[in-house]
């Protein structure tokens, strides 16, 4: 899988199965014993502290004792930007390769596995990085520390895992090959940047991974992964004085290498004209893209631009929006700058429906981004995007978490300390600032895209230079305290002894308060209304309700919602089916109450004004059309067709891609409205609220707003039907994409108060789950190198047994289409025919148990599991009693679940891919 920065694709790996690697290892670095030197403290901002080490590794402890949760993660200071020619793709390669193993830790997938661990790799331009997130136990961190430290110097990076590994990295680049819009992305960039790699595809060049020889593989990370150039940060739940003298002993005892790194020196020139790149492929949207050379990431232009980009993109009040989304032109606008060590771009992107003028649309662009100072903006309008970007950024604080990660961002940057030196560098933008930067950067001769044109004076921007940031951040200690909340044990047992639990009218609430990081709450909302016979032929009206209702009230404008909601530092979610509602709320303690008030006004007078619904609808439809010629999509829902037992007008029937849009284009403003007055309603509802708040004021509010709300129409839950069919093993063609996608489903008569239950979430981990330290896994990624992703999955309800199924799913190029045929059947009949090892249930069932334990300690997770459990009539002693289930089960057990419900011959398959074209190019 892949990781995001912005909209640019960063190559992570999220899917490598490592083995013991019994052949060709690179030599292990011998660490010479000596007295360590004691870590030296650097400086502290905002709860961070960093120190560093006598053989140049820096370390950031970041400790928030209200987790039950501690995440590792180190950061290389290598990425794409430092490959040479005959080099592109290897230090993603590498993100793959380090996976493999060491002589102490010959199988990390399998270790991560029974650690519970949520791990990852990503590859950015500027950097790597490699994270852990686990229970917070110091068994689970002394064996984080100790597989990172080990990792770095003694990888094996190996001939013979390398050569699998081939295939593995060409299903990822191809599976990218697959999207347009990725592919115009990369195409601009390699036309903007004439010399500086910034202007490469992370993932690098086809030949390039291919060819590349294991010495220079090898020389490549001896060079980069080393203490000197690499920066260690441990969030969560730690004792820092105990993981401090830990990571000394560990990482500490790696010399300090000898060879000094070269600098990057390139620099990009000037831009002097428009270029002009165009790319055609099969595709149902059509895109345009433009990008500018902007300064480097801590340039002090930097945060006006990222106000600027916002101005234009936001919806609805950006201006890009309003020219091309509000009147039908185009369905999406976007913009992002890419913070970067070196001068990097911003871009902007606007998706057009095939109908309607590309041309158009792209002189809309151009001439609005252009010309922005013409109307210059408000202080109200730079206030707005202010406060939304200090919202997102104080919310993201909040977790230590993500701090952690996205400490790696900064740091790639040049330093930490700059993710709260720009969050205070943002909140003195002025208006004035806003158009200084329009002016300077977005012009014609900056852009990409365009043609030559020979001008008497050439009008070039001049991009500044990164600033020195030790100078910059000299005796900077940042601007804000944050409430370090309480140690909480996110345990079922404890759960329920802080957990108040209550009837207010028809709803259910429960409520559990602690202390949290930034005085943080979470508050989860489920409605349910309406009965089968009352929502045939609703199902869509019903999506588009709950979607617009946060687009205007009696009293307020969508702008106005956003804005306020900004304002209260607040994240507030609609999403709706046909007989249930759901509202997620993140807020803090001080804006709780009006933030809930703010909500309530949303859920009873929304207006559902006519504008937003058109330009929802459109926006709607674009992102079906996307669906049309993608593998992914037209395979998935082939085979829900084919296993559908509902009839058209069920909102559960599986409709086609036209039935979709025509469904759509059908919604009129007086079908919301009546849906809207017919069933909404609290008569049946569950509401779970989580952190830093007052429970009685929350229930005095719920009784106030929703104790009297009625659903006008009677709940009844929706009984699921099943359709028995022969299983199906069908290929569709889709021309033109690189990447083919496989997708199995076999329907159990199991529901999760089965006693099989239990087993048959053992026995799908162990095929298919944990980080790819699975049967399927490890056959059809790591032996065959068939696929980029592959697992499984299985699922039941509560209530009924016709609710359970078990899918499979594998990425992989379609000339090996039958390979992994073969390869998924042989994997499933063995599993079925010889069962599980002993060994295989004991760290299978470790690493479950402590990722659900991972699971709980997430605040919205247990709202959902909440609200959940109060709908079947259960409590949070539910999970408490499937953990001791897991963890009573023998090896018989699993492997008589398996034995019981798997079945090849009942596994529908459904493939889709361009394999005529692969066919064809063996002949």
């Amino acid at each position: 899988m892949v990781t995001i920065k912005k909209t640019m694709l960063a190559f992570a790996l999220s899917a490598v199965c490592a083995m013991p690697v019994m052949a060709q290892k690179a030599p292990a670095k011998k660490v010479a014993t000596k007295i360590l030197s004691a870590p030296v403290k650097v400086t502290s901002v905002e709860g961070i502290t960093e120190y560093k080490l006598a053989n140049g590794l820096r370390v950031l402890l970041f400790p928030d004792q209200t987790k039950q949760t501690a995440t590792v993660n180190i950061t290389y200071l290598v990425g794409s930007k430092f490959e040479n020619y005959g080099e592109t793709g290897m230090a993603h390669l590498l993100e793959h390769m380090v996976f493999k193993g060491t002589p102490k830790h010959p199988n990390i997938p399998q270790e991560l596995t029974s650690h519970g661990a949520r791990p990852n790799g990503t590859t950015w331009l500027d950097r790597t990085n490699y994270f852990e997130t686990f229970s917070a136990t110091d068994e689970n961190m002394n064996w984080a520390l100790d597989l990172e430290a080990d990792r770095m110097v003694n990888s094996y990076i190996a001939k013979a895992e390398l050569d699998k590994e081939f295939s593995v990295v060409r299903n990822e680049m191809e599976s990218g090959e697959n999207s347009p819009s990725r592919v115009l992305n990369e195409r601009v960039l390699s036309t903007m940047f004439l010399w500086h790699n910034y202007g490469k595809s992370t993932i690098g060049n086809r030949a390039d991974v291919e060819k590349v020889p294991i010495d220079r593989l090898q020389a490549f990370y001896h060079k980069y992964y080393q203490p000197d150039n690499s920066v260690l940060t441990v969030s969560g739940k730690f004792d820092p004085v105990k993981v401090l003298a830990t990571i000394n002993q560990k990482f500490g005892a790696i010399p300090k290498p000898t060879r000094v790194l070269p600098p990057v020196y390139t620099v990009e020139p000037t831009q002097d004209g428009e270029r002009l790149v165009t790319l055609r492929r099969v595709g149902d949207i059509q895109d345009v893209i433009t990008g500018y050379h902007v300064p480097s990431g801590p340039h002090p232009d930097t945060q006006p631009l990222n106000v600027l980009i916002e101005l234009l993109t936001d919806q609805p009040s950006g201006r890009l929006y309003k020219k091309l989304v509000e009147t039908k032109k185009a369905t999406d606008v976007g913009g992002y700058d890419y913070e970067t060590a070196d001068p990097g771009v911003a871009m902007f992107e606007v998706e057009v429906p095939k109908d309607k003028n590309l041309d158009e649309a792209k002189d809309i662009l151009l001439s609005t981004v252009e010309t922005f100072s013409a109307e210059k903006p408000t202080a109200q309008e730079v206030e707005r995007i202010r406060n939304k970007q200090l919202k997102n950024i104080d919310l993201g604080l909040n977790s230590s978490e993500n701090v952690g990660l996205n400490l790696s961002e900064y740091i790639a940057q040049g330093d930490w300390r700059l993710l709260f030196y720009q969050r205070d560098q943002l909140k003195n933008v002025t208006p004035g600032d806003v158009v200084r930067v329009a002016d300077k950067y977005f012009k014609p001769s900056n852009r990409t895209m365009g043609i030559f044109v020979p001008t008497e004076k050439p009008d070039r921007t001049e991009v500044p230079a990164t600033p020195d940031l030790a100078k910059m951040l000299k005796g900077y200690t940042g601007s804000q305290t944050i409430a370090q909340g309480e140690a909480f044990d996110a345990s079922p047992a404890n759960i329920q002894k802080r957990l108040v639990t209550t009837k207010v009218g028809g709803v259910t609430l429960n409520m559990l308060t602690k202390q949290t990081r930034g005085e943080a709450v979470v508050a989860s909302m489920v409605f349910y209304f309406g009965n089968e016979a009352s929502v045939q032929n609703k199902g869509t009206i019903a999506s588009f309700t709950a979607s617009m209702l946060n687009k205007g009230t009696k009293n307020k404008t969508r702008q106005q919602i956003q804005d306020e909601l900004d304002k209260l530092k607040a994240r507030v979610g609609f999403g709706g089916g046909a007989n249930s509602l759901s509202v997620s709320i993140t807020t803090d303690k001080t804006n709780f109450t009006p933030v809930f008030k703010l909500v309530n006004e949303i859920l009873k007078e929304a207006t559902f004004p006519a504008d937003e619904l058109e330009k929802l609808k459109q926006q709607s439809i674009a992102g079906i059309e996307q669906g049309r010629s993608e593998p992914q999509s037209i395979a998935i829902n082939e085979l829900q067709r084919y296993l559908n037992a509902y009839p058209k007008g069920d909102p559960r029937y599986v409709s086609t891609i036209d039935e979709n849009i025509a469904m759509t284009k059908a919604v009129s403003e007086s079908n919301v409205k009546s849906f809207y007055k017919d069933f909404y309603g609290a008569s049946n509802a569950f509401i779970s609220i989580t952190g830093d708040f007052d429970a009685a004021q929350a229930k005095s509010l719920i009784n106030e707003e929703y104790g009297s709300w009625k659903s006008p129409q009677t709940f009844a839950r929706l009984i699921p039907k099943t359709k028995d069919v022969p299983a199906i093993n069908k290929n569709i063609e889709t021309p033109d994409k690189a990447n083919a996608f496989f997708i199995g489903l076999q329907p159990l008569k199991l529901s999760m108060k089965d006693a099989d239950y239990p087993a048959m979430l053992m026995a799908d981990y162990i095929i298919g789950g944990g980080f790819l330290n699975s049967r399927l896994a490890s056959r059809i990624r790591q032996k065959e190198g068939i696929s980029y992703g592959v697992g499984s999955g299985v699922s039941a309800g509560y209530f009924d047994q016709n609710t359970g199924i078990t899918q499979f799913y594998a990425i992989y190029a379609p000339e090996n289409v039958s390979r992994l045929d073969v390869a998924f059947k042989e994997e499933i009949e063995k599993v079925v025919k010889d069962g599980f090892t002993d060994t295989e249930v004991a760290e299978a069932k470790k690493g479950y148990l402590q990722s659900r334990s991972v699971s709980l300690a997430q605040d919205n997770v247990l709202n959902g599991t909440l609200n959940a459990y109060s709908y079947y009539g259960e409590n949070i002693a539910f999970w408490q009693k499937m953990d001791d289930a897991i963890s009573k089960l023998t090896t018989a057990q699993i492997n008589a679940a398996a034995k019981k419900y798997y079945d090849t011959s009942k596994i529908s398959i459904v493939k889709a891919g361009d394999f005529a074209k692969k066919k064809a190019e063996t002949k």
